[in-house]
């Protein structure tokens, strides 16, 4: 969805892409309708009951057969539906322990579970609502096709079981978990920063407020900013003639009377105003994916954090979450900086918006890996690997400093704690991205590149 969208609208359909319940109930119904026309139809053309072999059903009148199938296919799935998703909340409860809580989010929006939780209950409709068909008055009918149909959806049903179970048995594996966290942040990416990178690293002075001595807009609750609307925002603007400097940007905790947005004069701010610049924002309990690029970020260093700490030990599933925390990194990397300021007409600030740059979101993947991972020489050697990956990827010489200065700190921490034997490969890696970050920029034409050794 583009990145204007109305909040409500956007709100909405995100909602209905990743509600747990939408999609099952949407199949449901059409399957329910579908049970109760169809037996309808064959009601009224009992010639559709010959499409049927009659190896299936020797007599079409015996309407106790059909009432019998139908009652106990329902019986059947629901007893499966219920136990299979008891396992499933089980599971994913461990899941959530072992890893973290946060990941519970991703797999509410997994769409194999929205689906394998439709199949059954549409099954379970068709079933329920082709029951009354099959009666002995005022005159016996059996919906014959209609019955067959729901033994072929039970059939569906089993089938899709075993599917549902291999899915789940892959999906709370961490490198699942992981790389699912990081398709869905590099689809953030793809949608908030659509540009490749053209020119040089955004000047720090672009992401910092202008200076403002314009009214307060409080916020009217308390939570995370998920979205913001900058489409009503500058309409705001424009129509009230006064420039909006955001204070938290997507991602921040804004508690209930905090400054939201200051407005350039402030005699203009009035009830109107107040009111379009709030409806802009939505504000909720939890941080989402809908534009902040950080939050995926977040989620896959805690999985690194929680595998790192003395209870787990688990160092693999740490350099994991470090390789892929690279991917997005690189991704971060080879784009245009989002927006921070909107102009209206060209050369008038209208919007100010915080957002983050690469040397912000490698300070949010690497500072606590760095500071935990201290007596692990594999997962620090990773770490620089990482880092050697997306300084390669770069052009701007401030954006391999950066890299080579995180380097730095993390073989610092790593020399208060580790043998010299152990330090040997991690100096040569900094040895490496040192050069990257003095050496000189990559050309496509052909321009030489320091590599590590």
């Amino acid at each position: 969805m583009a990145r204007g969208q109305p909040v409500y609208l956007e709100k909405v359909v995100y909602n209905l892409r990743g509600g747990f319940l939408v999609r099952p109930l949407i199949i449901a119904v059409i399957l329910g309708c579908t049970g109760a026309v169809l037996s309808s139809l064959e009601e009224s053309f009992p010639v559709l009951g010959n499409l049927v072999p009659k190896v299936l059903f020797p007599t079409n009148v015996d309407h106790q057969v059909a009432q019998t199938i139908l009652s106990t296919i329902a019986e059947s799935v629901m007893t499966v539906v219920s136990i299979v998703f008891a396992i499933l909340l089980m599971t994913l409860t461990l899941a959530s322990m072992q890893f973290s809580p946060r990941i519970l989010v991703s797999f509410t929006k997994d769409r194999v579970t929205q689906w394998t939780l439709g199949v059954f209950l549409g099954t379970f409709s068709f079933c329920l609502s082709a029951m009354p068909a099959a009666r002995s008055a005022p005159a016996p009918f059996s919906p014959i096709l209609t019955v067959t149909c729901a033994m072929l959806l039970a059939l569906v049903c089993v089938a899709w079981l075993l599917f549902f179970i291999h899915h789940i048995s892959q999906s709370i594996s961490v490198n699942y978990i992981v790389d699912r966290i990081a398709n869905e942040t590099e689809a953030v990416i793809n949608e908030m920063m659509p540009q490749p990178r053209k020119g040089k690293l955004a000047d720090l002075a672009d992401r910092t407020p202008p200076p403002t001595d314009g009214a307060s807009v409080l916020s009217h609750s308390s939570g995370y900013i998920r979205y913001i609307d900058i489409e009503k925002l500058m309409r705001a603007a424009l129509e009230h003639k006064v420039t909006i400097v955001v204070t938290r940007r997507v991602g921040h905790f804004v508690p209930e009377g905090v400054r939201l947005v200051s407005v350039s004069n402030g005699e203009k701010l009035n009830e109107d105003l107040v009111e379009a610049i709030r409806d802009s924002f939505d504000i909720g309990p939890t941080r989402t994916l809908q534009q902040d690029i950080e939050f995926g970020i977040l989620q896959i260093v805690d999985i690194a954090l929680r595998a790192i700490s003395p209870a787990v030990n688990d160092p693999s599933t740490a350099i994991c979450c470090i390789d892929h925390l690279s991917r997005i990194l690189i991704k971060v990397g080879s784009r245009e900086p989002a927006d921070s300021r909107f102009y209206s007409p060209p050369g008038k600030l209208r919007i100010f918006m915080p957002v983050l740059g690469l040397d912000r979101m490698v300070h949010s993947a690497f500072d606590q890996i760095r500071s935990y991972s201290k007596v692990d020489a594999a997962v620090s050697l990773r770490m620089l690997r990482a880092l050697t990956d997306v300084s390669i990827t770069v052009d701007e010489p401030e954006a391999r400093k950066m890299l080579a200065l995180m380097g730095r700190r993390i073989l610092a921490g790593a020399e208060s704690c580790l043998n010299e034997d152990e330090l040997v490969e991690m100096r040569q890696r900094m040895i490496g991205l040192n050069k990257l970050a003095l050496g000189p920029v990559a050309e496509s034409g052909g321009g030489k590149l320091w590599r590590p050794e």
